[in-house]
């Protein structure tokens, strides 16, 4: 599935609020865990117009996480030393 990524400000911006939601359940305690991350969510789908509901997965759309976009296909490869594309097969040199 294509999702947006966020860029290296962005990502910090949305780790903030993803701590945030973290201690707002340590304060509270009293509502669902996913609760706490609104201000997470808003800032994602705000940015993105991606309805995104599960906050651990929006801290895996980091770009930064990922290799370069393959040459083939334009998918990103799953790590900055990977040699191999996963989605078309593509291979490319370090």
């Amino acid at each position: 599935m294509d999702v947006p990524m966020l860029d290296r400000e962005e990502s910090k911006i949305a780790s903030e609020f993803y701590a945030a939601g973290f201690q707002e359940f340590k304060q509270t305690q009293t509502k669902p865990l996913k609760e706490n991350f609104s201000k997470l969510f808003d800032y994602y789908n705000g940015l993105t117009h991606f309805e995104e509901t599960e906050p651990n997965a929006i801290m895996h759309h980091f770009i930064d996480l990922y290799g370069p976009d393959c040459e083939n296909c334009g998918k990103p490869y799953r790590t900055h030393q990977a040699s191999y594309c996963v989605k078309c097969g593509n291979k490319r040199e370090i």
